[in-house]
């Protein structure tokens, strides 16, 4: 057993030993050692509590410490915490598959359990290449996509990530040559635009034979750049995958389970993608879980190809407590008054943040749902400005030149005043920028 007390010398080692995410081990960011965290707080070792706005990378939408998800856990826990899915089934994974069925659209039929979200933009892009193999055309075998799309960490997710821009430009002689297109213009409520539908029509025509399926993320692009677009550019994309027989794939990883005010982001539009990936929230944060969903003349064709099987099979495919708790989330969020919920924090973000637009350090903000974004004219300093925050009281992880939030849908009007006022406040020193 942990004590959740640490020595100078354990973050010395910390230091030294553990690699972070994005972060140098010549010059490493600052890490604060966490005691626990309970409801929309962490709590640091030294006292600090922190009004949480990031859901932990936008997963945890119940907070920390819920007692539904501990208890869902716990009983697992009794029975077995993990058999392996080949040959084997369990009572977790199918009633899971069930809510998974009932919640998304309904042409997405079939359920493949992973392990986290950049595994199943993999299962994803497999799942695509695999159909065309089957059905004989095998030189169908390229993504296309958007810039400003961020889809994960793997090769594969990399190869579709936005190769200009994001985080991944190093990799690019390496990584499988994708197509990609202009983003969308901004703006939700925006009519679709014609350089817009030009830009799809044009990349139809010229790549589709090559084409396996086209991947983005719907409404909301998440890391590559927190931009916000119109549901019409993804209806007239899903025409022109019908026309030029071509696979959608939605990357729903950061969107689903109500961040963007529906349960799932292609529910703003009138179509469902053939293929559905989804992460981050399923199990409310409180472990890694993912899912691919995918149409049944996906799956059927995948199964008739030549192989006769999907070629993948994670080792924790399909784990017990995983299934355990993600269903316990579900039916929690379903349980709760969660439309309101999101609805009034895009309320008060709208109300708090909107101001900020007038700010001579700011470019523009944005707010749908749950999620608040203010873009900066330049890159915020990480290390500065994450210290400021603490001494508001707060956490929030800048990225490049956003300052953005996503907090637990449970957050209290006076916790997310109190997140809106730290931004506002951070923009007026200058050592918070490069």
């Amino acid at each position: 057993m942990f004590e959740n007390t640490l020595e100078k010398a354990d973050l010395v080692f910390d230091q030294q030993h553990i690699w972070h995410p994005y972060t140098s081990m010549v010059n490493p960011l600052p890490v604060f050692p966490v005691a626990s965290a309970k409801g929309v707080y962490i709590h640091l070792e030294d006292g600090t509590a922190l009004i949480d706005g990031m859901s932990s990378w936008w997963c945890a939408i119940h907070g920390y410490n819920h007692p539904r998800l501990n208890e869902a856990i716990q009983h697992q826990l009794q029975q077995m915490s993990h058999v392996m899915f080949g040959g084997l089934t369990h009572t977790p994974a199918i009633e899971l598959c069930r809510k998974l069925v009932e919640i998304t659209p309904e042409n997405l039929q079939k359920v493949f359990l992973c392990d986290s979200g950049s595994v199943s933009v993999e299962v994803a892009i497999k799942m695509a290449i695999q159909y065309w193999h089957a059905k004989g055309t095998p030189e169908k075998s390229k993504l296309m996509t958007v810039q400003k799309g961020y889809h994960g960490d793997t090769f594969g997710a990399m190869s579709v990530c936005d190769p200009v821009n994001g985080m991944h430009q190093i990799f690019n002689n390496v990584l499988a040559s994708q197509i990609f297109i202009d983003e969308p213009t901004p703006g939700f409520a925006q009519p679709l635009q014609a350089q817009d539908a030009a830009n799809l029509e044009t990349a139809f025509e010229e790549n589709h034979q090559q084409v396996a399926a086209f991947i983005l993320e719907p409404i909301v692009q998440g890391a590559g750049g927190m931009r916000i677009y119109s549901p019409a550019f993804l209806e007239k994309l899903s025409a022109l995958c019908t026309q030029y027989g071509v696979l959608l794939i939605f990357d729903e990883i950061a969107t689903g389970f109500g961040r963007t005010g529906k349960m799932f982001a292609t529910e703003h539009t009138t179509i469902a993608p053939d293929i559905l990936c989804i992460g981050k929230a399923l199990t409310g944060g409180m472990m890694t879980l993912a899912a691919t969903l995918c149409t049944e003349d996906v799956a059927l064709t995948i199964s008739q190809g030549e192989a006769g099987v999907f070629m993948h099979g994670p080792t924790f495919m399909a784990n017990p407590l995983a299934c355990s708790v993600a269903l316990a989330s579900i039916c929690l969020l379903q349980d709760s008054n969660w439309q309101a919920l999101v609805q009034n924090i895009e309320i008060q973000l709208k109300e708090k943040l909107q101001p900020l637009q007038m700010h001579p350090r700011v470019k523009e903000v944005r707010v749908m749902g749950a999620i608040g974004v203010v873009e900066c004219y330049h890159t915020v300093n990480v290390a500065a400005i994450q210290r400021f925050f603490i001494r508001q009281g707060v956490w929030i992880r800048p990225f490049r030149n956003l300052i953005y939030i996503m907090p637990p849908f449970i957050i209290q009007p006076d916790e997310l005043h109190t997140v809106c006022q730290a931004i506002g406040a951070s923009l007026y020193n200058e050592g918070h920028f490069d």
